[in-house]
């Protein structure tokens, strides 16, 4: 997904080649690296999981994103910020992206991008919204789309973290998801998998226009009546996390406030213009 900060549009398709030689930017302290991508994986009809080998790469925090850079033959420029997906405990840098149909960047990454092929990025950028396992519980997500990649990447670092059932007791995590469609859903299979082994991760999911035949689940967008029966009371003071389109997120942080949850507990991160509802 791209993340809030710095947000970014995408507007008006162009064909866009991976920057090979680029001189990085000195108006930051964060190098520029060249990245290949290992891998390509399919999430959903319009997500790709992009599994990059950085060389040098710090190890990030989970929550944190980086900016992409891309360079065109005539020389033009389109950088964007995606959301890191992997945990900070992996070798390898995952972003997880949605293809925008009008969009400059998301096409290439989603479509054309190969094994083998080389891009720009620099990172991780970010440390409001992170967390770590040094933080404590309880964990409590909510994503809306493809909000849900810096959650994933909570989750993993939250299953290679706390490797026992009794580590994982005291950190348990709640997480709260919504989709267009059972097709929209992003991890669908990794997430199943992580709730299975881990009783002390609850993953709740409500879809907004087309539930999978026989569902018995939310089937509406997330609001206050949804967060007041998932989340914990406000008293066992939970690190929140919300990522998603705009509404989804102002909707959310505005009603577990108003349920009695600290301010100060709830991080929001949000699309940027070009982000759907969810």
């Amino acid at each position: 997904m791209q993340a809030s900060s710095p947000a970014r549009a995408e507007s008006g398709p162009v064909s866009l080649v991976a920057e090979r030689d680029s001189i990085p930017s000195r108006a930051t302290t964060i190098a520029w690296r060249l990245a290949t991508v290992v891998d390509v994986l399919t999430e959903t009809p319009r997500t790709r999981t992009l599994v990059l080998d950085v060389p040098g790469w710090p190890r990030h925090r989970a929550g944190q994103h980086v900016d992409v850079r891309l360079t065109a033959e005539d020389g033009y420029r389109a950088q964007r910020s995606y959301s890191i997906a992997s945990a900070p405990q992996d070798a390898r840098v995952a972003l997880t992206v949605e293809r925008l149909d009008d969009g400059e960047v998301s096409p290439y990454l989603t479509d054309v991008l190969r094994a083998g092929d080389r891009l720009e990025l620099r990172g991780p950028i970010g440390g409001h919204f992170v967390w770590d396992v040094a933080l404590g519980g309880p964990l409590l997500l909510v994503a809306g789309g493809s909000g849900i990649v810096p959650l994933m990447a909570m989750l993993r670092h939250r299953a290679a973290a706390l490797e026992t059932a009794d580590a994982r007791r005291n950190v348990p995590a709640r997480l709260l998801y919504s989709a267009r469609r059972w097709d929209d859903m992003i991890y669908r299979d990794e997430l199943a998998r992580l709730a299975q082994d881990d009783a002390t991760l609850e993953v709740a999911l409500t879809f907004t226009r087309e539930p999978p035949r026989g569902w018995t689940g939310f089937r509406r967008r997330i609001d206050r009546m949804m967060l007041a029966e998932l989340a914990w009371p406000p008293g066992e003071r939970p690190h929140v996390f919300i990522c998603g389109p705009t509404p989804l997120v102002e909707a959310a942080a505005t009603a577990l406030v108003e349920l009695g949850h600290d301010p100060a507990l709830v991080k929001t991160e949000r699309f940027g213009p070009t982000g759907g509802s969810a």
